[in-house]
């Protein structure tokens, strides 16, 4: 009997390799009353998948405000999954992008939810939510 184990734990940087066995990779022959199963696995290419939820639009505004509120210079990386307390913003400083956030796109962000934005892809999400709620 053969077994196969495969690691469980995913993350959005890396997935687990997938095995795959091929149907003409499949051996059988069998000694008696015992049967035995040979297989040929290959590995399938890791491949990196991010989702966002907001328009890249949108994530490309917030990006720009980050950089603004927090003097950037245009070779500082900022992407929907940085996160500002990795670009050395504080609390007064999250504050503050919030604020340029609401200016921009001119919306109110209830403090509670602006509290909960920690990388610029909850804002953007954020932003797109309010601007659907706006809208209706």
């Amino acid at each position: 009997m053969a077994s196969i184990a495969t690691s469980a734990s995913t993350s959005l940087q890396s997935r687990p390799r997938q095995l795959v066995i091929g149907a003409k990779q499949v051996k059988s022959f069998s000694y008696g009353s015992r049967s035995n199963l040979s297989f040929n696995l290959r590995q399938l290419p890791t491949r990196l998948t991010v989702y966002c939820a907001a328009k890249p639009e949108t994530v490309d505004k917030v990006c720009a405000v980050v950089r603004k509120q927090l003097s950037l210079k245009e070779a500082d990386e900022i992407t929907a999954a940085t996160k500002f307390a990795a670009l050395g913003a504080d609390s007064l400083d999250t504050v503050e992008i919030v604020m340029g956030l609401e200016e921009e796109f001119g919306i109110e962000m209830a403090e509670e939810k602006a509290q909960s934005i920690a990388t610029v892809e909850q804002a953007a999400a954020l932003i797109e939510e309010l601007l659907l709620e706006k809208a209706k």
